[in-house]
């Protein structure tokens, strides 16, 4: 989260300056001071320094709880000129080993090494898979109880290789101790992160290796417009040479690399390992592949193959899904600032209409460009976010559900953004325009929880294409949303269908109030499962500090209409104490500590005695590795499609009684605050959000549903009907 990690304080100052640009303009606050706490102390052990680097291991968290996934890691900073090995080191070298153990208040043994994409480096007629600079080398662990109330001490044995013109073994031990409590982000974090994005993603092309050594990747959105460059670096020693030449051949639909196999390699079994693609923009992108055997796929493109075509693809599936997101709760509340704009409409001035509808729409993709790019910059500086990243922060939750409490008392006529405006001296057409703006903009804001059909793939595409294309997808999202608004400015026959304006108007818009407050409340629940107890009085308090500072806007209004504005110093007194109460809120975020793991209760939390077990990629494996079928559902308390498929289509008795029925074990995973195993889990499955589920047959790969579910499609993947 942005509010958590102090070394991304300069990342921050987009996002927060966007926020403050939004609560500016809509007269709430004039800074916005986000919280920017350190923890207390850091989760690493002592170094180990030597000539050639210095060694450390590192944890995620500063504290543990029992059956909650954590990282430990081996932190390598190695001096100019050194490097250290890969899995596969290719023709020389010895990979890193690192061995995890936790005694005391926990135990359990550390998982294997997570591995980064390494580098090639070439060393005369040798080739070897190597890190340089500093390095971190995660290995997961789920601690599991065993005396309770003590602390955990971890032990690590690590063993590696450094390289240079010589050769020297280096051996270290590291011991580490941890206090039982909610998982806390370390200092460390922001490391492990950065590690979680340098690892490869899951490839979506299918692959194949020939007897002659030939690997073809086949699929959409390989064409010679995207490719410039690949590469293969094999899992396994002793399976390719791995100095020779890789020739490279694409087609529309299909990449072919050339690799020369040694004796080693064996024809029949399967070949793992990370496919480097390097597009014509100098990007890299690297991805896992298990190239199966089999013949090389006939050379012929695909009905969609080209550059040009997949982003147009994209480009369609990203305006389908901002269309179907104006169908998703979380963008309800916004119709109420919609549908002020309708009287306008109906009463025929078609100028008027259009030039909101345009306006609205420019704060649309405006708010999903400059989204689309926070979330682009942070994952190219090693933060691993994904798509409604910004409601993982207990600051955001907490701005947003005062400003929705505050649109909520402009509707129900406490104060007016508008009216008052218009009444100062003539400026009405100015605040409507700057109204349809910021509607357009808080349209996206409160939509980032959902995330509609089309929309994952739309997203992982603008995330892994060139910027100028990433930009391109998040425009088309927000005219897709824009859209059904634009017509109905646009259609004049439409617009006539309208009802005729009357006192109804005011009934609706006032009773358009109680959706906001209901969302309110929605954005305090999610408020308190991130920031705890402490964040239930400064969220009251800071709604009662918004309701003060609105009932003063609404005295300097009556003031200035009866003409007392000019004369009358009440009226700056008013003004100036209606700010002050807001930047006395505002202060109050910083009070509120980072957010915390899931303390339960939320959308994510999961209840053995409701038959669901927490995310555990250990538990999955094992699960798996049992010829046992899980059904895995990745959510967060402030993603509304999560909360509305939970209630519709998975806690309904007959599907959980079909869950029983076929033995499936139900997994969930809470993303509501950062989570890096949920992250990782994510992003391997080419996916930067929720929701997302996934079904484990007994034997066989994983399915991926859709992001809307139904009882039927439930079942029917289980195979209960």
């Amino acid at each position: 989260m942005l509010t958590e990690y102090p070394c991304l304080a300069i990342l921050r100052l987009p996002f927060v300056l966007f926020l403050s640009a939004l609560c500016v303009m809509t007269g709430l606050v004039p800074v916005l001071l986000p919280a920017l706490s350190c923890p207390a102390h850091a989760a690493q052990s002592t170094s180990v320094s030597g000539p050639h680097g210095t060694a450390t291991l590192l944890s995620d968290s500063d504290s543990f709880m029992p059956g909650q996934d954590m990282h430990f890691g081996l932190r390598l900073q190695l001096a100019p000129g050194w490097h250290t090995y890969w899995l596969n080191p290719g023709d020389a070298g010895e990979a890193v080993t690192l061995a995890v153990h936790a005694s005391g208040g926990a135990v359990g043994e550390g998982g294997p090494i997570e591995w980064p994409v390494p580098q090639r480096l070439r060393d005369g007629p040798l080739m070897s898979y190597a890190y340089t600079g500093d390095v971190v080398l995660p290995v997961r662990l789920q601690p599991q109880e065993a005396k309770e109330g003590t602390d955990m001490v971890v032990e690590a044995t690590a063993d590696w290789l450094v390289c240079a013109t010589v050769c020297v073994p280096e051996h270290a031990q590291f011991t580490m101790t941890l206090p039982r409590a909610p998982l806390y982000p370390s200092p460390q974090a922001p490391l492990f992160a950065r590690a979680a994005a340098q690892r490869p993603v899951a490839s979506p092309f299918a692959a194949a290796i020939a007897p002659d050594g030939t690997l073809s990747l086949s699929g959409e959105g390989l064409s010679p417009a995207m490719v410039r460059d690949a590469w293969f670096m094999p899992e396994q020693p002793g399976q390719i040479d791995h100095d020779a030449p890789q020739v490279l051949h694409v087609r529309d639909g299909l990449l072919q690399l050339g690799l020369k196999v040694t004796d080693g390699f064996h024809r029949d079994a399967a070949l793992p390992g990370i496919v480097v693609i390097r597009d014509v923009s100098g990007r890299e992108q690297a991805l896992a592949v298990t190239a199966h055997p089999g013949g090389p796929p006939l050379m012929v493109g695909t009905a969609h193959g080209g550059r040009v075509v997949w982003l147009a693809r994209l480009l369609a599936l990203a305006f389908a899904g901002g269309m179907i997101l104006n169908l998703m709760p979380c963008v309800f509340p916004v119709l109420a600032m919609k549908i002020l704009s309708l009287e306008r409409m109906a009463q025929g001035e078609r100028r008027a209409a259009l030039v909101g509808a345009a306006l609205y729409a420019a704060g649309i993709v405006v708010a999903f460009v400059v989204l689309g790019a926070l979330i682009v910059g942070l994952r190219m500086a090693g933060d691993s976010v994904g798509w409604g990243f910004q409601f993982q922060s207990v600051t955001f939750v907490m701005l947003m559900c005062w400003l929705l409490f505050a649109i909520s008392l402009n509707l129900l006529g406490v104060f007016s953004f508008g009216t008052g405006i218009a009444a100062l001296g003539g400026a009405g057409r100015l605040s409507g325009h700057m109204g349809d703006v910021l509607t357009g903009v808080l349209a996206v804001v409160v939509a980032t929880p959902c995330t509609a059909p089309f929309m994952g793939a739309a997203i992982a595409g603008a995330l892994s294409a060139s910027p100028v294309a990433g930009i391109a997808i998040f425009v088309a999202m927000g005219l897709g949303l824009a859209a059904p608004y634009l017509l109905l400015a646009a259609v004049p026959g439409l617009v006539r269908r309208l009802p005729r304006p009357g006192a109804w108007m005011e009934i609706v818009r006032q009773a358009l109030a109680f959706p906001m407050l209901a969302t309110c409340v929605w954005l305090a629940w999610v408020a308190t499962l991130q920031g705890g107890q402490v964040a239930v009085p400064l969220l009251a308090g800071g709604m009662v500090l918004v309701a003060f500072a609105a009932w003063l806007v609404r005295q300097a209004q009556d003031m200035v209409m009866a003409g007392r504005g000019g004369r009358d110093g009440m009226v700056l007194f008013c003004r100036g104490g209606a700010l002050l109460a807001v930047a006395l809120a505002v202060g109050g975020v910083t009070m509120v500590p980072p957010a915390l793991a899931p303390q339960g209760g939320g959308s994510g939390a999961a209840h053995p005695a409701d038959g669901v077990e927490a995310f555990s990629q250990a538990r999955l494996d094992a699960l798996r590795a049992q010829g046992r079928p899980v059904f895995i559902d990745m959510t967060a308390a402030w993603c509304i499609s999560c909360l509305v498929n939970e209630r519709v289509a998975l806690s309904p008795q007959r599907v959980r009684d079909a869950f029983a029925r076929q033995g499936v074990v139900y997994m969930k995973g809470d993303w509501t605050g950062r989570d890096a195993a949920i992250s990782a889990f994510l992003h391997d499955h080419g996916r930067d959000g929720v929701p997302l589920y996934v079904y484990y047959p007994a034997h066989g790969d994983g399915v991926v549903l859709p992001q809307v579910l139904t009882p039927g499609l439930v079942l029917h993947t289980i195979g209960a009907q």
